[in-house]
Order: C-alpha cells, then structure tokens, then sequence
C-alpha cells in the first residue's frame, strides 16, 4: 500500500473491540475469573496480547481449556456473561473522539464492524460515543466470533464504493486477514489485543497509537 496516498480512501471500516475501545483489561479480567474458577494459571496482559487469536476457540485452548473436560459453548457464554458485567470498566482510547471527527471534517465516511453480538454492540458504542457518526455499524449475530469477515463482504458492498477507497483499521491479526479477504487495505493499530511484533508479520501499516492516524493522514 502506498501510504503517501491516504487521501485516496473515502471510507474508514473501524474495528471496535481494542482499537476504539480500549477492552484489553476487562477481557484478561474476565478470562482470568474463570481460569482461577477452575484452578487454571492465570494470564498477564503481555502473555495475552502473545496468544490472543481467531477463532476465539482457538485463543481458549491456548490459556489452558480442554475442551474434552469442558463445555466450548458453555464456557463462551460464561465468557460473554463475565465481559458484560465489567463493561462499564473500558472507555474509549486516547483521542477516540479527535480521529473519528477529524475523519469526520476530511469527509471520509465511517463504519464499525465488529465480532460483538450486534445489539451489545450498539448498546456499548452508544454508550461512549455518537453512533450518528457511523454510516453502518456491524456486528454479529452470535457470540462466538466466527464470521466477521461474511459482515465484511457485505458491508464492503453496501458503501458502493471501488475496494481501493476503503480501508479498515484495526488492531488484531484478525483484521488484516478479514480485510485481506475483502481486498480492501488495512491499518493496524498496535495498542489493543495483539503486540506490534506480531502485527509486523502480517507486512501491512503498524502504528503505535490512534493519534499517529492523523499524522498518517495529512
């Protein structure tokens, strides 16, 4: 991707969970109530953002769970469960609301697309920001986190746009791979759920922070 040319999108498709919002905290404290429920090693934060994954099935069995011991499905509902109760916990990211606007006065037009179940979702972005800013904001329709980039695909086609002019940014392997797929360019900001080395593998933007968006931009 040529970075010198941003001003070419017209479109941003933004992630939520750790590149808006800013969840890395309650997610580690969510899944250690229930590792230590169950007599598991808990987690630190750098050992998560080394493991954490897609399919989310994926990420459980690397902390520890045996799903021939336990229950997939019950054990992501207990997760959903833990996550909602500390919701209220997450706020935004630093200057959350100075890069959506600047977006915003540059006439970019913008989206979420998210893993979250879809009315959880609204709920959680009405809650912290104006969601009159988003043209489209996508969730799912269960909760286990296995069919973002169908939403992708879909939502690509509602913006009418040609695949060049949008970029998504998120903050996860995860993201790359769902905008790869799309073949639509991709952003990563490395402050969420995954570390920057990491995010470096997969070739595409790495920036530090939200804030380095703007500077990216102009």
């Amino acid at each position: 991707m040529e970075y010198t040319l941003t001003k070419h999108y017209k479109a941003i498709i933004w992630d939520w969970n750790g590149t808006l919002l800013d969840d890395l905290e309650i997610c580690i404290d969510a899944m250690n109530m229930m590792l230590h429920k169950r007599g598991y090693k808990l987690l630190e934060k750098q050992h998560y953002k080394e493991i954490f994954t897609f399919p989310v099935r994926d990420y459980y069995e690397r902390v520890g769970f045996d799903f021939e011991k336990h229950d997939w499905e019950t054990i992501a509902l207990e997760f959903i469960r833990d996550y909602r109760d500390l919701i209220h916990k997450s706020l935004l990211h630093d200057r959350v609301n100075e890069v959506v606007s600047y977006f915003q006065t540059a006439g970019k037009r913008q989206f979420i697309l998210s893993a979250m179940h879809q009315d959880f979702l609204v709920e959680t972005i009405s809650a912290r920001l104006d969601p009159s800013k988003f043209e489209i904001i996508a969730g799912l329709g269960d909760h286990y986190a296995e069919s973002k980039a169908g939403n992708a695909h879909i939502l690509v086609d509602k913006t009418g746009l040609s695949k060049d002019r949008i970029v998504m940014i998120g903050d996860t392997i995860h993201d790359y791979e769902v905008a790869h797929e799309t073949g639509i360019d991709c952003i990563l900001v490395a402050d969420g759920h995954q570390s920057k080395e990491r995010l470096e593998t997969t070739g595409t933007k790495v920036l530090n922070n939200l804030g380095e968006l703007i500077d990216l931009f102009n």
